[in-house]
């Protein structure tokens, strides 16, 4: 079973992030050991201190108006083994152990299961 590592960051890091006007930043997931994009989600300052103090990833649901820690209703959880920040600060990479079936609601391993010209159906799932 893997284990939490909490992440280390200054609070000039966290202060340094550049937050859009909602108070959110994009927040990338990706699998360790295979590089694949598991999901993306949204953290604010509250959510991104969660996961890197906690060692798993908490984000906030713009449309529940709360935050979540990924697996605590599936059982696919995600730890935490690295944390980085791009160039512009406006864009956050988190690589992961993924626990369980997968990181997407729907049963896939990643959210992004759907190619343009795939044909499969677009629409929300």
């Amino acid at each position: 079973m893997p284990t939490a590592t909490p992440i280390r960051a200054t609070p000039d890091e966290i202060e340094a992030v550049a937050f859009d006007a909602d108070g959110l930043v994009p927040a990338i997931v990706q699998e360790q050991g295979t590089g694949r994009v598991l999901m993306m989600a949204w953290m604010n300052a509250d959510a991104l201190r969660r996961t890197l103090e906690t060692g798993r990833t908490w984000f906030w649901s713009r449309s529940r108006r709360e935050y979540w820690c990924k697996g605590e209703t599936s059982g696919d959880r995600q730890y935490v083994r690295e944390a980085y920040y791009d160039c512009d600060m406006d864009c956050l990479l988190f690589v992961v152990e993924q626990e369980g079936r997968g990181a997407c609601h729907t049963g896939e391993r990643t959210c992004f299961f759907r190619a343009f010209g795939s044909g499969a159906t677009p629409g929300r799932v």
